[in-house]
């Protein structure tokens, strides 16, 4: 089946003879065993629970995946990963990640023994000279802000030479447009808070494997922590992801757009957004994924245009962090999404004040591109 069968078909479908077209919300806490001598399939519901297990189910299918796990946020689904580590293990990273992922690392490692490096380049990073202690690689392609792409099936085969473990992050693809286990990846993570639930009111995440241990190892990370989906945000997990497809088809287009319009205007100096002709790595996208996504960044001009003045007079853009969503967003890296990286790192990465990310939504383009029209007009100093 493609796609968009398996969105609307997928998971869990015994639900005791009541032939629901909706998997139900199961909102017990406990669930009676058969008998003194027999283990059910669910028992406490912070190990496993019937909606729960039906998301998972689904979002496997759809990454092509042998197994899942649904956890309570994004930051949840990276955690349970990094517990993977131990203490005097290394872990490689690319140099713009999401915000949060940065805060773990940044804070969280030491105290745990666990080293980490961060590379400008894994496209050309040379692995025989890894250092030896390293034991994952952690990828986010596109990258959060700056839309770098990473060629996933070449850091795959390098990385598997020194026995390291490749993770990749692909939220702002989801598994519609880019399929990391395919490509030699060993995890994929996800903020399912974005495109997955695709609303802006659900916080989940997932982590998905094809090896067994594993996910039984991460399994076990998530029961212990408890940093579990609950049933409900299960529910409507699986209801984003009904209209996941035909969403980002729509989120994608906008994009596109978008990012023609802001590429061709004045007020800004330049755009991050793979779907241009002059990304650097455009190539490596188009092998690797079936399209640029929907989040774009770009520089505003702040020598003719005033920023503030800009994002105040936008109607159609609410300044507020997250994306994926049928809104879309606009917001600022450097002191919302990625406050967390210091001042000095920000600039050498080139997370600079002026640099705008935007996520954008399902409305018609030409009413957003309309909006950020008027509102440049107004910034016009």
């Amino acid at each position: 089946m493609k796609f968009n069968t398996i969105a609307n078909h997928g998971g869990k479908h015994d639900d005791s003879g009541m032939r629901a077209v909706n998997y139900p919300i199961y909102l017990s806490a406990t669930f009676a065993q058969p008998d003194s001598d027999t283990q059910g399939e669910y028992g406490y519901s912070r190990g496993n629970n019937p909606t729960r297990a039906s998301a998972e189910q689904l979002a496997a299918a759809l990454e092509g995946a042998q197994f899942a796990i649904a956890a309570g946020s994004g930051m949840a689904a990276t955690s349970i990963v990094f517990e993977l580590l131990q203490s005097g293990d290394r872990v490689l990273i690319n140099t713009n990640v999401y915000g949060g992922t940065w805060r773990f690392v940044s804070n969280l490692f030491d105290s745990r023994g666990i080293n980490y490096e961060i590379v400008n380049d894994f496209n050309t990073y040379d692995f025989a000279n890894a250092p030896k202690d390293t034991r994952m690689v952690f990828i986010e392609t596109p990258s959060n802000p700056l839309l770098e792409i990473t060629d996933i099936a070449r850091v795959a085969e390098e990385a598997h030479k020194i026995n390291a473990l490749v993770v990749v992050d692909n939220t702002f693809m989801t598994s519609y447009l880019q399929k990391p286990l395919s490509l030699g990846a060993d995890i994929v993570v996800y903020s399912a808070t974005k495109f997955y639930s695709g609303h802006s009111d659900v916080l989940a995440g997932l982590v998905l494997t094809n090896d067994a241990a594993r996910n039984e190892r991460m399994r076990f990370i998530n029961n212990t922590l408890g940093g579990v989906l609950s049933p409900i945000d299960a529910f409507l997990l699986q209801r984003g992801i009904k209209t996941l497809g035909i969403r980002m088809e729509r989120e994608q287009e906008n994009a596109q757009k978008i990012a023609e319009y802001l590429n061709a205007h004045p007020a800004v100096t330049k755009v991050y957004y793979p779907g241009l002709p002059d990304h650097k790595n455009r190539e490596i996208q188009e092998r690797q994924a079936e399209g640029a996504g929907a989040v774009l960044s770009f520089l505003f001009n702040e020598e003719t245009y005033d920023l503030k003045t800009f994002v105040g007079a936008l109607t159609l853009f609410p300044f507020a962090v997250s994306l994926g969503g049928t809104v879309s967003l606009i917001c600022r890296p450097s002191t919302m999404t990625h406050e967390s990286y210091s001042p000095e790192l920000q600039k050498e990465i080139g997370i600079v004040p002026n640099l705008l990310r935007i996520s954008a939504g399902i409305e018609d383009a030409e009413d957003l591109i309309g909006d950020l029209d008027q509102a440049l007009r107004k910034a016009k100093k």
